[in-house]
């Protein structure tokens, strides 16, 4: 497909408050589906305690790493996904379901991860240049990050810091809010499903930032119980998101 051929992709207009319904399948999704729907938000969050074991005393570090891990979730949610298409299908779900989408190895699946995972570590070295550069103290503790970052009047690190954070996460959210959905579901190369995305968002723009919203929201409501909350949210967000695709684009949208 090309440029031109992307845009004649027929999509659905959605609702402001939309995501409402998304989480609310997500939630019939979880419960016919529990034991491997919390093992994806039992894997991640242990993945984030990881981070805090490497980088706890090195906060400069710490900030960065999960808010880029944040931005290489979509696509470790793709197992997530794939339940919810199995079950919309009336197919059974679970393990074997998520076995089969990671063995299959499908290399657009793999690209557009290694895209995130380089959008992820770029944010980390971005993040860490500005903290460790421009910060009026060393930060190592959260506490210092409060207090040298967020809360120095003579500074403006923290809003350059979420201002940088911010215009790296709004194109990568947009790049795959259905596009990991749609690699899974349709054989579409990897551009064609960043349009598609993008074609998405800018026809959309409040539901997706609605959506975008409640997606941050959970995520940081989950990250603040000592990342216990993950387990939970993880499962929800990851369902949810494929119903987002689901309303976004018609059933026969795309070859």
């Amino acid at each position: 497909m090309n440029a031109s051929a992307v845009a004649l992709i027929p999509l659905r207009s959605l609702r402001a408050l939309q995501s409402l319904t998304w989480l609310e399948r997500a939630w019939h999704d979880v419960r016919r589906t529990p034991a491997a729907s919390f093992a994806h938000g039992v894997a991640l969050a242990l993945f984030g305690w990881l981070i805090v074991a490497v980088a706890g005393q090195r906060f400069w570090m710490l900030a960065g790493a999960f808010s880029g891990f944040l931005l290489v979730a979509p696509i470790l949610a793709t197992g997530l996904y794939s339940i919810s298409r199995a079950l919309e299908r009336g197919e059974p779900a679970g393990w074997s379901t998520v076995t089969a989408v990671w063995l299959s190895l499908d290399r657009r699946l793999v690209l557009f991860g290694v895209l995130l995972a380089a959008a992820g570590t770029a944010w980390v070295l971005t993040s860490a240049a500005l903290i460790t550069l421009f910060a009026a103290a060393p930060v190592i503790t959260p506490a210092d990050f409060v207090r040298v970052v967020v809360l120095n009047p003579q500074s403006w690190l923290f809003e350059a810091w979420m201002l940088a954070g911010g215009l790296m996460a709004a194109p990568v959210f947009a790049s795959s809010v259905v596009a990991i959905p749609l690699l899974l579901d349709r054989r579409m190369g990897v551009w064609d499903a960043v349009l598609t995305s993008w074609r998405v968002v800018g026809e959309n723009p409040l539901p997706m930032a609605v959506w975008a919203a409640v997606v941050m929201g959970f995520t940081l409501l989950g990250m603040a119980a000592a990342l216990v909350g993950l387990v939970f949210v993880i499962p929800m967000l990851g369902h949810a998101s494929w119903y987002a695709y689901r309303d976004a684009l018609p059933a026969d949208a795309a070859p």
